[in-house]
């Protein structure tokens, strides 16, 4: 029997499939159930890491899914193996696709604003049932600017923001408590795909397990950022060497 959830330095992962997690998802959007879900991989699970305040927030989520198949990895190399790895930007497709099914109100929060107005437009295209209740860019003043106010107001049941980690959870976490109801979710660099301006990598390269590298490959000014994968890495093994 497999465990609901798996720990990976500190931060437990959802143990279900892909479909599972839409359907808990879902089921909490229909019942207006408030939910903070983080779609984690080794990048964001190094910062909280060294980090102690984001790591308390990733740890305040309801629900922490593996996005990267590194969090797969690590959960083997653990011995406590988790079913499948959940991925950022297909679960916000799935989501979209629900929202388009069941005419969702859907809020788009970050990316530069030409980025933004792109994404909304192509939701607009690819999804026409879905209501876009509000947008706005991710270049805002956070001590002042009417963006909670104007989220409360429009009610959405899917807030998607993609302010990039850690500024996007910090964000959720510190207005979270504004809203009565709503899905929350990171989406980071999904904005950019989803406006069309940065191609996903290729099916081949996703079954493979190698979508960081062919990233990295399209956007080589990420290698700073991949750092984090061999110094994540070396933690697992440092645990796994210490059980």
């Amino acid at each position: 029997m497999k465990t609901n959830f798996v720990p990976v330095l500190n931060i437990n992962f959802v143990n279900k499939r892909f479909d599972q997690v839409v359907e808990i998802l879902f089921s909490n959007i229909k019942s207006n159930r408030k939910t903070f879900i983080v779609t984690a991989n080794p990048e964001i699970v190094m910062y909280a890491h060294e980090h102690a305040e984001y790591k308390k927030i990733i740890q305040s989520a309801d629900m922490v899914v593996p996005d990267g198949y590194g969090i797969i990895l690590a959960s083997k190399i653990l011995n406590n193996p988790i079913i499948e790895r959940v991925a950022g930007y297909d679960l916000m497709v799935r989501l979209l696709e629900l929202g388009n099914e069941n005419q969702l109100k859907i809020y788009l929060l970050g990316g530069r604003e030409e980025t933004n107005q792109k994404a909304v437009a192509n939701i607009n295209s690819h999804y026409p049932n879905i209501q876009i209740v509000g947008s706005h860019h991710g270049f805002f003043d956070w001590e002042k600017n009417k963006i909670t106010a104007e989220i409360k107001a429009a009610c959405p049941d899917i807030i998607f923001v993609a302010l990039g980690f850690p500024k996007q959870e910090q964000w959720i976490a510190r207005n979270l408590n504004q809203f009565s109801k709503g899905l929350f979710i990171g989406v980071g660099g999904s904005i950019d795909v989803l406006a069309g301006e940065v191609q996903r990598a290729p099916r081949i390269w996703q079954k493979l397990n190698l979508e960081w590298f062919y990233r990295l490959i399209s956007q080589p000014t990420r290698w700073r950022r991949m750092l984090a994968i061999p110094r994540f890495l070396m933690q697992i093994f440092k645990l796994k060497l210490h059980k």
